[in-house]
């Protein structure tokens, strides 16, 4: 069948008998135990639809789901051991594509997958343009400037996605700290002016506006 299929989930045993169903019916099969290391997994590879696992050692499936969301539309089957609506509703409303509790029977996530990618037979992503000469591609997480690739570095990266994806939003500097690197960063809010800089350097003066007294926002098309 030529599909990819992530499996992100800490359990060994789940995966093993995940990961041989899988690949009986034909499917190539990648798996992580950790956030950190599905990103990087989702970032390497062409994936054509994640199983996903609501508790990680690092972060939960619902904030991963978002991550992967912020690049991708890829399907995602969330499988958690708790059998709450809340956390059902919550999971489809944040992304996810579709729900199993454990335990479960492999048939039906065998079926769930396929119906999955039959609605969606293939890679749905596409270019976020930021104006005519310069776009995004979120799947390789690659930057063009007039079709030649521009290398930022990853949390430049990240600080450009957040603001293509909310243009017109003015973010203080807290709320960029807070959302591209983590609550607990020990840097100054000198740390987002520097990126700034350097993302206007390497694309273009006038890509990001500062907001005098606030902060900064990237203009709508």
């Amino acid at each position: 069948m030529d599909k990819r299929i992530l499996i992100i989930e800490d359990e060994e045993s789940i995966v093993d008998i995940l990961a041989y169903a899988l690949r009986k019916e034909g499917f190539s099969v990648l798996s992580a135990s950790t956030g950190k290391a599905a990103i990087a997994r989702f970032q390497g590879s062409e994936i054509d639809l994640v199983i996903l696992d609501l508790m990680l050692p690092d972060t939960t499936g619902f904030e991963l789901c978002k991550k992967i969301m912020a690049i991708s539309n890829v399907p995602i089957l969330m499988l958690t051991a708790r059998d709450d609506i809340v956390d059902k509703v919550l999971g489809l409303e944040i992304g996810a594509d579709d729900y199993m509790t454990k335990p479960f029977d492999i048939r039906e996530v065998i079926a769930r997958v396929k119906a999955l990618l039959r609605r969606q037979p293939k890679a749905l992503y596409s270019y976020l343009a930021i104006n005519e000469s310069i776009k995004i591609d979120p799947r390789s997480h690659s930057v063009f400037k007039n079709d030649e690739t521009v290398i930022l570095k990853p949390k430049e990266y990240e600080l450009l996605l957040l603001f293509v994806q909310h243009k017109n939003r003015v973010f203080t500097r807290e709320e960029i700290l807070d959302t591209v690197w983590a609550i607990d960063f020990e840097g100054g809010l000198r740390t987002v002016d520097v990126h700034v800089q350097r993302i206007r350097k390497k694309l273009d003066p006038s890509i990001i506006e500062t907001v005098f007294g606030t902060g900064y926002k990237m203009k709508g098309l």
